[in-house]
């Protein structure tokens, strides 16, 4: 990456990171996604920032910017631009694309499966191709990615291909216990700041651009040159495909290639000139359904996990929480089960789960702090498990 770059992107980042808590990689997908100009799907359960941190990136980039809510009664026209009348009374039909998506080079859809057959078949080419037929003149159009959101995968078989299009699927879920507190402060001061402004009918801040459509277009043309994929990268690559074949996800030969971009733009976002096995981290987001997630995080995670063992300076900065927090959480936790007075079994639940989920935070972020937290989360979790008997040992620290 070029020296002038390089700040931009983190910059964005960083922007992002400080307005979305613990939405770390999905903002690292975002921008990989950008970078190798392929498409990215958002899906999970409404109130998790879907659509918030897309918009949030979008005004980051100083590009043409389309979108749109679809729904089932939604027409080609509210997309893709009206019939060109006069054109039309001439013998001529083709649509006034300004403004519309065609001519978009960052594409918001959000419920983008609940589009009709129309829409769907018109954004196929799009998307794959990035042409759209206008009547009898094909346009190259400038899209740089397309971001979707919806609530759900898609089920029926129609919508197969255009969930396709889309090379990553990212879940976005409510966050894990041990964000609660944080939540709350960061929620309660986004809230103020809307109140103070619809008390004074201030405008919401204009948002600065910090990269433009010229740097990613120039990024994606000569991505594949700027970062090689050693030979040893490649072996673990194989060993992965096949083992996931062999779990029953599908991975396409035409897949398994277009990923190579996906690497190629996480290393090339860190400054780097070839990939390594922490890119892999990608791979746990090609699942066809939720049910795959699982499975791919069993068989990714520990490959990632170990290159980072080993080379603890590669980890990106985004990829792991900060552990002052988490050791603050687990001292509350500690707290509440050491304080004295019985716990309900739903209280006892709940203690079990913030465990669970910060040993996890824990584990993904490595190092000597991470190691002793963990080893006092064991502790706590034998003595729930013993009965609640707890010991007199000292608070987390």
């Amino acid at each position: 990456m070029s020296h002038a770059l390089k700040p931009r992107f983190d910059a964005v980042r960083r922007e992002l990171e400080q307005r979305f808590l613990a939405k770390e990689e999905i903002i690292r997908l975002m921008m990989v996604a950008a970078i190798a100009g392929e498409h990215m799907v958002l899906i999970g359960p409404p109130g998790t920032a879907k659509s918030a941190v897309i918009r949030a990136f979008a005004r980051l980039v100083d590009a043409k910017y389309f979108e749109y809510l679809l729904t089932r009664f939604s027409e080609p026209n509210e997309l893709f631009g009206p019939v060109d009348i006069q054109s039309f009374r001439a013998g001529t039909y083709q649509r006034v694309t300004t403004g519309m998506l065609p001519e978009a080079e960052i594409v918001f859809l959000d419920e983008a499966f609940k589009a009709n057959s129309a829409i769907l078949n018109s954004l196929l080419t799009l998307l794959n191709e990035r042409r759209f037929n206008n009547g009898a003149r094909v346009l190259n159009v400038p899209l740089i990615s397309l971001f979707a959101a919806s609530n759900e995968v898609p089920s029926s078989d129609e919508l197969n291909a255009i969930f396709d299009r889309f090379l990553l699927r990212v879940h976005s879920d409510n966050l894990d216990s041990y964000h609660f507190h944080e939540l709350m402060r960061m929620g309660l001061a986004l809230e103020r700041e809307a109140m103070a402004r619809e008390s004074t009918s201030s405008p919401a801040p204009v948002q600065t651009s910090m990269l433009s459509a010229a740097d990613l277009h120039d990024t994606r043309r000569n991505l594949l040159d700027r970062v090689q994929f050693p030979e040893d990268f490649l072996a673990t690559y194989k060993g992965l495909c096949f083992q996931l074949r062999g779990e029953g996800i599908s991975l396409s030969d035409r897949r398994v290639v277009r990923l190579l971009k996906l690497f190629a733009a996480s290393a090339f976002l860190d400054g780097r000139t070839h990939a390594h096995e922490g890119d892999l981290f990608i791979l746990r987001h090609c699942w066809n359904n939720l049910d795959q997630r699982e499975i791919l995080d069993d068989v990714v995670e520990p490959v990632v996990a170990h290159y980072y063992a080993e080379h603890p300076e590669d980890r990106p900065h985004q990829a792991t929480a900060d552990i002052n927090r988490l050791v603050a959480e687990l001292k509350l936790v500690h707290k509440t089960l050491t304080q004295g007075g019985e716990l309900s079994d739903i209280q006892l639940f709940t203690q079990l789960r913030n465990l669970n989920d910060l040993r996890t935070a824990f584990a993904g972020h490595g190092g000597d702090t991470a190691d002793r937290m963990i080893k006092q989360v064991d502790l706590l979790l034998e003595q729930i498990f013993e009965g609640g008997r707890f010991g007199a040992g000292g608070a987390p620290g």
